[in-house]
């Protein structure tokens, strides 16, 4: 016959059970990945991603690439973004189906996507949930949530600048709770108010548009801004970027191999 624990232990053994339940050796418990300004990176988002970049990053495509992918490059040091679509529906992605005719605005000028209504949050968050569950299971460090401006473009729904912060800042809770880092991607106009949200940006062509000033939020809080250019040939934007500390370079449009960094 068992004997009855002092009371002691029984709160020993209590406080115990408590911070087992706490979920302290859950991912999302753990702090999220903070890339400093200057990093260097490799974005990849067309073909096989080839892992002999010499570069610190690489930002590739969730869909595209496998868990084996990943810990290939986790193996030779590197940290690693998980590319994620969260403003337009694609239909060649394989949860094409999962998403209802309701939220399937125009198309945006990508082949095969057309943009959602960012207002239905409710429908939107469980897909993005489990997008974002894959790039945790495959062992992704971060997201680079794309097409987070749909408000500022023709989509075919009355979206409006609040509609757009508060899906924003959803994106970003998926990801935190996951324990992933998470990008704002482009979206400058509204980088005052989510900058405390996102862990660093990703931004296509400020130099094209004479915007890079715009990003200094970012670097000034010791956040890295992951920066290309298609244009613009790289001695003239790289002495702004140097001077904003953007992790920049010069890209093709498809995003393959292809990079010249700054």
């Amino acid at each position: 016959m068992s004997r009855p624990l002092p009371l002691f232990a029984v709160t020993l053994a209590f406080l115990a059970t408590l911070a087992g339940c706490s979920g302290g050796g859950d991912r999302a418990e753990d702090p999220v990945w903070q890339p400093r300004p200057g990093l260097d990176w490799q974005w990849q988002l067309d073909g096989p991603v080839d892992p002999s970049v010499d570069v610190p990053v690489y930002d590739i495509d969730g869909f595209e690439n496998t868990a084996a992918d990943v810990a290939r490059l986790h193996r030779d040091g590197r940290k690693v973004i998980c590319y994620v679509n969260v403003g337009a529906w694609e239909d060649f992605r394989p949860d094409r189906d999962a998403f209802p005719r309701s939220v399937l605005g125009r198309p945006n000028g990508w082949r095969g996507e057309r943009w959602l209504d960012i207002r239905q949050v409710s429908v939107l968050r469980p897909l993005m949930e489990r997008r974002f569950d894959m790039c945790r299971d495959k062992g992704f460090d971060a997201v680079e949530p794309d097409l987070v401006e749909g408000y500022a473009h023709d989509t075919g729904f009355p979206l409006t600048a609040r509609d757009q912060l508060r899906y924003n800042r959803v994106i970003a809770d998926i990801a935190h709770e996951r324990g992933l880092a998470v990008g704002l991607k482009n979206d400058l106009a509204q980088i005052p108010r989510l900058l405390h949200d996102f862990d660093f940006a990703v931004n296509e062509e400020c130099a094209q548009y004479a915007e890079c000033a715009r990003l200094r939020p970012f670097t000034a809080a010791g956040k890295a801004v992951f920066h290309v250019e298609y244009a613009q040939p790289a001695a003239r934007f790289c002495p702004v970027a140097r001077e904003l500390r953007l992790s920049s370079m010069l890209k093709k449009p498809e995003l393959g191999t292809w990079r010249r960094p700054c």
